[in-house]
């Protein structure tokens, strides 16, 4: 996910990637995860699953819905207030 510092501001787009993290590392944990494993399972590195979770870099739309699918979730509960 992209988020345009134009339109939002570098806040808002901060934010709103910490909290797709939070909520990617939650699920995973919640379902026993580690990260190896959900990585391998979305087929992504391990070290940029740790920083998705941190909040610290974009994540494109192909890679959310690999963390989801490997989750067993929707795209979108990673998404919604």
């Amino acid at each position: 996910m992209t988020c345009d510092v134009r339109r939002h501001g570098t806040t808002f787009c901060q934010m709103t990637l910490k909290r797709i993290g939070r909520r990617i590392a939650a699920s995973r944990k919640k379902r026993g995860m580690t990260q190896e494993d959900l990585a391998g399972e979305a087929e992504i590195d391990r070290s940029f699953l740790s920083e998705i979770e941190n909040g610290h870099t974009n994540l494109s739309v192909e890679t959310l819905r690999r963390i989801a699918y490997a989750l067993r979730i929707k795209p979108s509960e990673l998404l919604d207030d």
